[in-house]
Protein backbone atom coordinates (compact mmCIF):
# COMPACT_ATOMS: atom_id res chain seq x y z
CA UNK A 1 0.00 0.00 0.00
CA UNK A 2 1.38 3.51 -0.99
CA UNK A 3 1.78 5.61 2.04
CA UNK A 4 0.90 9.13 1.90
CA UNK A 5 3.21 11.81 1.54
CA UNK A 6 3.05 14.81 4.08
CA UNK A 7 1.62 16.88 2.09
CA UNK A 8 -1.37 14.43 1.68
CA UNK A 9 -1.64 13.48 5.07
CA UNK A 10 -1.82 17.48 6.06
CA UNK A 11 -4.74 17.84 2.93
CA UNK A 12 -6.59 15.35 5.16
CA UNK A 13 -6.32 16.80 8.53
CA UNK A 14 -7.33 20.44 7.38
CA UNK A 15 -10.64 18.80 5.97
CA UNK A 16 -11.25 17.26 9.04
CA UNK A 17 -10.22 20.44 11.39
CA UNK A 18 -10.55 23.79 8.83
CA UNK A 19 -13.55 25.73 8.41
CA UNK A 20 -15.01 25.71 3.87
CA UNK A 21 -16.00 29.55 4.97
CA UNK A 22 -12.62 30.41 5.05
CA UNK A 23 -10.74 28.00 2.02
CA UNK A 24 -10.12 28.02 -1.14
CA UNK A 25 -8.06 25.57 -2.76
CA UNK A 26 -6.62 25.57 -6.38
CA UNK A 27 -4.12 22.60 -5.97
CA UNK A 28 -2.70 20.21 -3.14
CA UNK A 29 -0.05 22.83 -2.04
CA UNK A 30 1.10 22.96 1.59
CA UNK A 31 3.70 25.37 2.42
CA UNK A 32 6.62 24.85 4.80
CA UNK A 33 8.51 27.70 3.96
CA UNK A 34 9.50 30.43 1.30
CA UNK A 35 12.44 32.75 0.30
CA UNK A 36 12.57 35.44 -2.12
CA UNK A 37 9.69 34.32 -5.00
CA UNK A 38 10.85 30.38 -4.29
CA UNK A 39 7.87 28.65 -2.12
CA UNK A 40 8.98 25.29 -0.48
CA UNK A 41 6.07 22.55 0.74
CA UNK A 42 6.24 20.08 3.64
CA UNK A 43 7.72 17.72 1.53
CA UNK A 44 10.88 19.83 0.23
CA UNK A 45 9.68 20.54 -3.30
CA UNK A 46 10.13 23.90 -4.50
CA UNK A 47 7.92 26.29 -6.19
CA UNK A 48 8.46 29.61 -8.05
CA UNK A 49 5.88 31.83 -7.17
CA UNK A 50 3.31 33.92 -9.38
CA UNK A 51 0.86 35.51 -6.90
CA UNK A 52 2.62 37.29 -3.84
CA UNK A 53 0.05 35.18 -1.47
CA UNK A 54 -2.87 37.40 -3.42
CA UNK A 55 -0.26 40.80 -3.89
CA UNK A 56 0.62 40.55 -0.04
CA UNK A 57 4.69 39.14 -0.55
CA UNK A 58 5.63 42.56 -2.82
CA UNK A 59 8.89 43.09 -1.22
CA UNK A 60 9.53 39.14 -1.79
CA UNK A 61 9.10 36.09 1.27
CA UNK A 62 11.29 37.23 4.12
CA UNK A 63 13.14 40.09 2.98
CA UNK A 64 16.22 40.13 5.73
CA UNK A 65 15.52 43.94 5.81
CA UNK A 66 12.03 43.53 6.64
CA UNK A 67 12.93 40.44 8.84
CA UNK A 68 15.49 42.29 11.39
CA UNK A 69 12.72 45.43 11.55
CA UNK A 70 10.09 42.52 12.93
CA UNK A 71 12.80 41.34 15.43
CA UNK A 72 13.97 44.42 16.60
CA UNK A 73 10.53 45.74 17.19
CA UNK A 74 9.08 42.78 19.09
CA UNK A 75 11.85 42.40 21.41
CA UNK A 76 11.41 46.22 22.18
CA UNK A 77 8.07 46.59 22.67
CA UNK A 78 5.78 43.32 21.91
CA UNK A 79 2.51 44.71 22.25
CA UNK A 80 0.69 47.44 23.14
CA UNK A 81 -2.47 48.68 21.90
CA UNK A 82 -2.61 52.04 19.96
CA UNK A 83 -6.31 52.21 20.65
CA UNK A 84 -5.03 53.22 24.31
CA UNK A 85 -1.99 54.85 23.79
CA UNK A 86 0.26 56.23 21.26
CA UNK A 87 4.18 54.65 20.40
CA UNK A 88 7.14 55.67 17.83
CA UNK A 89 6.14 53.28 15.30
CA UNK A 90 2.67 54.22 15.05
CA UNK A 91 3.30 57.90 14.39
CA UNK A 92 5.75 57.09 11.57
CA UNK A 93 4.16 55.03 9.83
CA UNK A 94 0.89 57.40 9.78
CA UNK A 95 3.26 60.25 8.74
CA UNK A 96 4.49 57.98 5.93
CA UNK A 97 0.83 57.23 4.63
CA UNK A 98 -0.08 60.58 4.67
CA UNK A 99 2.49 61.57 2.39
CA UNK A 100 1.88 59.31 0.36
CA UNK A 101 -1.42 60.30 -1.34
CA UNK A 102 -1.17 62.59 -4.24
CA UNK A 103 -2.06 66.40 -3.16
CA UNK A 104 -1.65 68.33 -0.57
CA UNK A 105 -4.65 68.37 1.41
CA UNK A 106 -4.35 67.64 5.51
CA UNK A 107 -5.27 63.72 5.80
CA UNK A 108 -5.61 61.47 9.06
CA UNK A 109 -5.12 57.62 9.56
CA UNK A 110 -7.21 55.15 10.76
CA UNK A 111 -5.43 51.55 11.14
CA UNK A 112 -6.97 48.42 10.69
CA UNK A 113 -6.13 44.84 10.95
CA UNK A 114 -7.12 44.19 7.02
CA UNK A 115 -8.21 45.93 4.09
CA UNK A 116 -11.76 44.34 4.60
CA UNK A 117 -11.72 46.09 7.71
CA UNK A 118 -10.19 49.34 6.13
CA UNK A 119 -13.34 49.32 3.78
CA UNK A 120 -16.20 48.21 6.37
CA UNK A 121 -14.46 51.84 8.18
CA UNK A 122 -15.06 53.16 4.64
CA UNK A 123 -18.63 52.33 4.78
CA UNK A 124 -19.44 53.13 8.41
CA UNK A 125 -17.79 56.52 8.51
CA UNK A 126 -18.12 58.20 5.22
CA UNK A 127 -21.67 58.17 5.14
CA UNK A 128 -22.23 59.92 8.59
CA UNK A 129 -19.31 62.38 8.03
CA UNK A 130 -21.20 63.68 4.65
CA UNK A 131 -24.85 62.85 6.09
CA UNK A 132 -25.81 61.16 3.18
CA UNK A 133 -26.60 57.53 3.43
CA UNK A 134 -25.99 56.17 0.38
CA UNK A 135 -22.47 54.97 -1.78
CA UNK A 136 -21.81 54.12 -5.19
CA UNK A 137 -19.56 51.33 -6.05
CA UNK A 138 -19.06 48.92 -9.10
CA UNK A 139 -20.21 46.02 -10.87
CA UNK A 140 -16.86 43.64 -10.35
CA UNK A 141 -15.44 45.40 -7.66
CA UNK A 142 -13.88 43.93 -4.33
CA UNK A 143 -13.69 45.75 -1.39
CA UNK A 144 -14.08 43.06 1.67
CA UNK A 145 -15.29 39.88 3.56
CA UNK A 146 -17.33 42.14 6.38
CA UNK A 147 -20.49 43.14 6.31
CA UNK A 148 -19.83 47.08 5.36
CA UNK A 149 -17.08 46.28 2.92
CA UNK A 150 -19.00 42.99 1.12
CA UNK A 151 -21.85 45.23 0.40
CA UNK A 152 -19.90 47.90 -1.16
CA UNK A 153 -18.34 44.94 -3.35
CA UNK A 154 -19.96 43.70 -6.44
CA UNK A 155 -18.90 40.29 -7.11
CA UNK A 156 -21.59 37.43 -6.96
CA UNK A 157 -19.79 35.80 -4.00
CA UNK A 158 -20.37 38.66 -1.88
CA UNK A 159 -23.59 40.21 -3.15
CA UNK A 160 -25.64 36.89 -2.02
CA UNK A 161 -25.23 37.67 1.63
CA UNK A 162 -27.36 41.08 1.33
CA UNK A 163 -26.14 44.07 3.41
CA UNK A 164 -25.51 46.36 0.90
CA UNK A 165 -29.30 48.62 1.26
CA UNK A 166 -27.20 52.02 0.33
CA UNK A 167 -25.40 51.16 -2.55
CA UNK A 168 -25.59 51.16 -5.81
CA UNK A 169 -23.33 49.39 -8.19
CA UNK A 170 -22.66 50.58 -11.72
CA UNK A 171 -20.75 49.43 -14.86
CA UNK A 172 -17.21 49.26 -14.52
CA UNK A 173 -15.44 50.23 -18.50
CA UNK A 174 -13.85 46.31 -19.57
CA UNK A 175 -11.98 47.05 -22.86
CA UNK A 176 -12.53 42.73 -23.53
CA UNK A 177 -15.90 42.89 -22.15
CA UNK A 178 -17.49 46.21 -22.75
CA UNK A 179 -21.06 46.98 -21.56
CA UNK A 180 -21.71 50.12 -24.31
CA UNK A 181 -19.18 49.84 -26.86
CA UNK A 182 -17.00 47.99 -28.54
CA UNK A 183 -14.63 51.21 -28.50
CA UNK A 184 -13.24 51.47 -25.32
CA UNK A 185 -12.99 54.87 -24.82
CA UNK A 186 -16.16 55.16 -25.71
CA UNK A 187 -17.37 52.37 -23.34
CA UNK A 188 -15.85 54.33 -20.17
CA UNK A 189 -17.62 57.46 -21.11
CA UNK A 190 -20.64 55.40 -21.74
CA UNK A 191 -20.14 53.86 -18.64
CA UNK A 192 -19.81 57.16 -16.44
CA UNK A 193 -22.92 58.90 -18.47
CA UNK A 194 -25.31 55.71 -16.99
CA UNK A 195 -23.67 56.90 -14.05
CA UNK A 196 -24.25 60.82 -14.34
CA UNK A 197 -27.73 60.58 -16.17
CA UNK A 198 -29.66 57.59 -15.01
CA UNK A 199 -28.07 56.66 -11.47
CA UNK A 200 -27.29 59.92 -10.11
CA UNK A 201 -30.68 61.35 -11.81
CA UNK A 202 -32.86 58.77 -10.21
CA UNK A 203 -31.69 55.95 -7.71
CA UNK A 204 -28.72 57.85 -6.26
CA UNK A 205 -28.93 61.45 -6.15
CA UNK A 206 -26.22 63.53 -5.10
CA UNK A 207 -27.78 65.06 -1.94
CA UNK A 208 -28.24 61.72 -0.49
CA UNK A 209 -24.89 60.23 -2.11
CA UNK A 210 -21.52 60.41 -0.08
CA UNK A 211 -19.09 59.24 -2.19
CA UNK A 212 -17.67 56.45 -5.38
CA UNK A 213 -15.68 53.98 -3.99
CA UNK A 214 -13.32 52.55 -6.89
CA UNK A 215 -9.89 50.61 -7.79
CA UNK A 216 -8.04 52.21 -10.33
CA UNK A 217 -7.68 48.46 -12.21
CA UNK A 218 -10.56 45.93 -10.77
CA UNK A 219 -8.44 42.78 -9.51
CA UNK A 220 -10.45 39.85 -8.33
CA UNK A 221 -13.28 40.59 -11.28
CA UNK A 222 -10.89 39.28 -13.20
CA UNK A 223 -7.53 42.08 -13.97
CA UNK A 224 -9.85 44.40 -15.83
CA UNK A 225 -7.63 47.75 -16.85
CA UNK A 226 -9.92 50.70 -17.98
CA UNK A 227 -8.75 53.45 -20.35
CA UNK A 228 -6.44 56.00 -18.86
CA UNK A 229 -9.09 58.13 -19.62
CA UNK A 230 -11.46 56.52 -17.15
CA UNK A 231 -10.59 57.86 -13.69
CA UNK A 232 -9.34 61.39 -14.04
CA UNK A 233 -13.50 61.67 -16.15
CA UNK A 234 -14.93 60.11 -12.88
CA UNK A 235 -12.70 62.17 -10.87
CA UNK A 236 -14.62 65.55 -12.24
CA UNK A 237 -18.38 63.68 -11.94
CA UNK A 238 -17.39 63.72 -8.45
CA UNK A 239 -16.48 67.27 -7.98
CA UNK A 240 -19.39 68.04 -10.38
CA UNK A 241 -21.56 66.78 -7.82
CA UNK A 242 -19.65 67.18 -4.17
CA UNK A 243 -19.44 63.94 -4.17
CA UNK A 244 -15.84 61.73 -2.33
CA UNK A 245 -13.80 59.64 -3.93
CA UNK A 246 -12.17 57.04 -2.58
CA UNK A 247 -9.50 54.96 -4.02
CA UNK A 248 -8.96 51.36 -2.78
CA UNK A 249 -5.52 50.29 -3.40
CA UNK A 250 -5.57 47.01 -0.93
CA UNK A 251 -4.57 44.71 -3.74
CA UNK A 252 -2.78 47.00 -6.55
CA UNK A 253 -0.64 49.80 -4.83
CA UNK A 254 2.81 49.12 -3.33
CA UNK A 255 4.61 49.50 -6.38
CA UNK A 256 2.74 46.72 -8.31
CA UNK A 257 1.32 48.59 -11.42
CA UNK A 258 4.66 50.76 -11.67
CA UNK A 259 3.40 53.20 -9.09
CA UNK A 260 3.19 53.24 -5.12
CA UNK A 261 -0.69 53.91 -5.65
CA UNK A 262 -2.87 52.50 -8.88
CA UNK A 263 -4.30 56.70 -9.08
CA UNK A 264 -0.64 58.15 -9.57
CA UNK A 265 -0.91 56.28 -13.25
CA UNK A 266 -4.13 58.80 -14.46
CA UNK A 267 -3.02 61.53 -11.78
CA UNK A 268 -6.13 61.50 -9.59
CA UNK A 269 -5.97 62.98 -6.35
CA UNK A 270 -8.63 60.80 -4.55
CA UNK A 271 -10.22 61.90 -1.18
CA UNK A 272 -9.61 58.93 0.94
CA UNK A 273 -7.07 55.68 0.12
CA UNK A 274 -7.70 52.92 1.20
CA UNK A 275 -4.23 50.10 1.73
CA UNK A 276 -3.77 46.73 2.85
CA UNK A 277 -2.01 43.52 1.39
CA UNK A 278 0.87 44.82 0.71
CA UNK A 279 1.52 47.20 3.30
CA UNK A 280 2.68 44.60 5.72
CA UNK A 281 4.71 42.14 4.01
CA UNK A 282 2.86 39.78 5.69
CA UNK A 283 1.62 40.99 8.95
CA UNK A 284 -1.43 42.11 9.06
CA UNK A 285 -2.00 45.65 8.66
CA UNK A 286 -4.53 48.15 6.74
CA UNK A 287 -5.56 52.03 6.87
CA UNK A 288 -7.73 54.72 5.59
CA UNK A 289 -6.04 57.88 4.96
CA UNK A 290 -8.77 60.71 4.86
CA UNK A 291 -9.54 64.15 5.62
CA UNK A 292 -10.41 64.84 9.22
CA UNK A 293 -14.04 65.34 8.38
CA UNK A 294 -14.73 61.51 7.70
CA UNK A 295 -12.51 60.27 10.03
CA UNK A 296 -12.95 61.93 12.99
CA UNK A 297 -16.68 61.92 12.78
CA UNK A 298 -17.16 59.18 15.55
CA UNK A 299 -14.66 59.09 18.37
CA UNK A 300 -13.93 54.99 18.63
CA UNK A 301 -16.03 55.02 16.08
CA UNK A 302 -13.89 52.25 13.77
CA UNK A 303 -11.18 50.78 16.45
CA UNK A 304 -9.48 47.11 17.21
CA UNK A 305 -7.03 46.02 19.96
CA UNK A 306 -4.59 45.07 17.28
CA UNK A 307 -4.56 47.66 15.18
CA UNK A 308 -1.35 49.57 14.72
CA UNK A 309 0.28 47.36 16.96
CA UNK A 310 4.16 47.84 17.55
CA UNK A 311 5.51 45.11 15.27
CA UNK A 312 2.96 45.10 12.44
CA UNK A 313 3.95 48.92 11.99
CA UNK A 314 7.32 48.13 12.39
CA UNK A 315 7.23 45.90 9.62
CA UNK A 316 5.07 48.09 7.05
CA UNK A 317 7.71 51.01 7.70
CA UNK A 318 10.34 48.81 6.65
CA UNK A 319 8.27 47.37 3.70
CA UNK A 320 8.14 50.87 2.20
CA UNK A 321 12.27 51.38 2.75
CA UNK A 322 12.65 48.42 0.82
CA UNK A 323 10.22 49.29 -1.81
CA UNK A 324 11.67 52.92 -2.29
CA UNK A 325 15.16 51.93 -1.55
CA UNK A 326 15.28 49.17 -4.33
CA UNK A 327 13.15 50.96 -6.98
CA UNK A 328 10.45 47.79 -7.28
CA UNK A 329 7.89 50.17 -8.91
CA UNK A 330 9.96 51.11 -11.72
CA UNK A 331 10.72 47.50 -11.38
CA UNK A 332 7.64 46.53 -12.13
CA UNK A 333 7.39 48.72 -15.06
CA UNK A 334 10.47 47.22 -16.68
CA UNK A 335 9.41 43.36 -16.21
CA UNK A 336 6.02 43.77 -16.47
CA UNK A 337 6.47 44.83 -20.24
CA UNK A 338 8.99 41.69 -20.93
CA UNK A 339 6.42 39.33 -19.24
CA UNK A 340 3.49 41.17 -21.15
CA UNK A 341 5.70 40.66 -24.61
CA UNK A 342 6.33 37.27 -23.72
CA UNK A 343 2.45 36.92 -23.14
CA UNK A 344 1.29 37.69 -26.29
CA UNK A 345 3.92 36.04 -28.21
CA UNK A 346 2.14 32.75 -26.25
CA UNK A 347 -1.09 34.13 -27.22
CA UNK A 348 -0.37 33.99 -30.83
CA UNK A 349 0.78 30.15 -29.96
CA UNK A 350 -2.42 29.33 -28.45
CA UNK A 351 -6.03 30.40 -29.28
CA UNK A 352 -7.11 29.62 -25.65
CA UNK A 353 -5.08 32.97 -24.81
CA UNK A 354 -8.31 35.74 -25.42
CA UNK A 355 -6.79 38.87 -24.37
CA UNK A 356 -3.50 39.65 -21.99
CA UNK A 357 -3.53 42.29 -20.08
CA UNK A 358 -2.35 44.82 -16.90
CA UNK A 359 -0.55 47.63 -15.65
CA UNK A 360 3.33 46.87 -14.31
CA UNK A 361 3.43 43.50 -12.45
CA UNK A 362 -0.16 43.16 -11.96
CA UNK A 363 -1.07 41.09 -15.07
CA UNK A 364 -4.12 39.23 -16.26
CA UNK A 365 -4.49 36.73 -19.03
CA UNK A 366 -8.08 35.30 -20.03
CA UNK A 367 -8.61 32.29 -21.04
CA UNK A 368 -11.83 31.67 -23.60
CA UNK A 369 -12.93 28.28 -25.78
CA UNK A 370 -13.49 30.92 -28.93
CA UNK A 371 -12.15 34.13 -29.38
CA UNK A 372 -14.83 35.27 -31.38
CA UNK A 373 -17.68 34.28 -29.20
CA UNK A 374 -15.74 35.00 -25.84
CA UNK A 375 -16.81 31.88 -24.41
CA UNK A 376 -15.27 31.57 -20.78
CA UNK A 377 -12.91 28.37 -20.54
CA UNK A 378 -13.55 28.10 -16.78
CA UNK A 379 -12.62 24.64 -16.64
CA UNK A 380 -9.19 24.56 -18.82
CA UNK A 381 -8.11 27.80 -16.41
CA UNK A 382 -8.77 25.50 -13.54
CA UNK A 383 -6.59 22.75 -15.22
CA UNK A 384 -4.30 24.83 -15.90
CA UNK A 385 -3.70 26.04 -12.81
CA UNK A 386 -3.57 22.58 -11.62
CA UNK A 387 -0.97 21.25 -14.21
CA UNK A 388 1.42 24.50 -13.31
CA UNK A 389 1.60 23.73 -9.91
CA UNK A 390 2.34 20.13 -10.81
CA UNK A 391 4.94 21.41 -12.80
CA UNK A 392 6.44 23.88 -9.97
CA UNK A 393 4.48 26.70 -10.56
CA UNK A 394 2.31 28.51 -8.27
CA UNK A 395 -0.36 30.35 -10.34
CA UNK A 396 -4.16 31.91 -8.91
CA UNK A 397 -7.07 32.24 -11.60
CA UNK A 398 -10.28 34.35 -10.70
CA UNK A 399 -12.53 36.80 -12.44
CA UNK A 400 -16.32 36.80 -12.41
CA UNK A 401 -16.42 34.14 -14.71
CA UNK A 402 -13.39 32.20 -13.64
CA UNK A 403 -10.99 32.43 -16.09
CA UNK A 404 -8.69 34.84 -15.96
CA UNK A 405 -4.98 33.82 -14.66
CA UNK A 406 -3.95 36.58 -12.29
CA UNK A 407 -0.18 36.83 -12.33
CA UNK A 408 1.22 38.93 -9.80
CA UNK A 409 4.63 37.74 -8.45
CA UNK A 410 6.79 39.05 -6.04
CA UNK A 411 8.14 42.55 -7.53
CA UNK A 412 12.02 41.11 -6.64
CA UNK A 413 11.17 38.42 -9.31
CA UNK A 414 14.11 38.34 -11.59
CA UNK A 415 14.33 38.41 -15.43
CA UNK A 416 15.27 34.80 -16.06
CA UNK A 417 13.18 33.90 -13.08
CA UNK A 418 9.90 35.37 -15.51
CA UNK A 419 11.13 33.41 -18.16
CA UNK A 420 11.49 30.18 -16.51
CA UNK A 421 8.02 31.25 -14.94
CA UNK A 422 6.74 31.27 -18.80
CA UNK A 423 7.80 28.16 -19.92
CA UNK A 424 6.46 26.60 -17.02
CA UNK A 425 2.94 28.11 -17.73
CA UNK A 426 3.58 27.22 -21.79
CA UNK A 427 4.27 23.60 -21.06
CA UNK A 428 0.97 23.17 -18.50
CA UNK A 429 -1.28 24.82 -21.30
CA UNK A 430 0.24 22.73 -23.97
CA UNK A 431 -0.60 19.66 -21.43
CA UNK A 432 -4.47 20.85 -20.87
CA UNK A 433 -4.51 21.28 -24.83
CA UNK A 434 -3.66 17.64 -25.55
CA UNK A 435 -6.61 16.23 -22.44
CA UNK A 436 -3.61 15.64 -20.16
CA UNK A 437 -5.67 16.99 -17.14
CA UNK A 438 -8.66 15.06 -15.93
CA UNK A 439 -11.89 16.45 -14.90
CA UNK A 440 -11.90 14.64 -11.14
CA UNK A 441 -8.32 16.39 -10.51
CA UNK A 442 -10.47 19.71 -10.32
CA UNK A 443 -13.00 20.25 -7.40
CA UNK A 444 -15.07 23.91 -7.33
CA UNK A 445 -14.37 26.18 -10.19
CA UNK A 446 -13.58 29.72 -8.81
CA UNK A 447 -15.21 32.11 -5.97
Amino acid sequence: MQVASVSEQMIQREQRLIADAMRMRYYPLVVASASGCTVTDVDGRQYLDLTAGWCVANTGYGHPAIQQAIADSYRRLSFWSAVSNPHPSFLDLAERLVQLVPGDAPRKVSFANSGSEANDGVAKLVPLARKRPRMISFIGAMHGMVVGSAGLSGMPFLTRFGGSGGVTRVPYPNPYRPFFSSDPEQDAAECLRFLEEQVLCGVSPPEQTAAVIVEPLQSDSGVVVPPDSFLPALQRLCRKYDLLLVDDEVKIGGGRTGRMLGAELTGVQPDVVVVGKWLGAGLPIAAIIGPAEVLDVVPLGHAFTLSGNPTCCAAALANLDVIEREGLAARAVELGERMMNRLREMQARHEWIGDVRGKGLFVGVELVRDRHTKEPASLETAKLCYRAFELGLVLNYLGVRANVLEITPPLVISAAEIDRALEILEQALADVERGLVPDDRIGRIGW
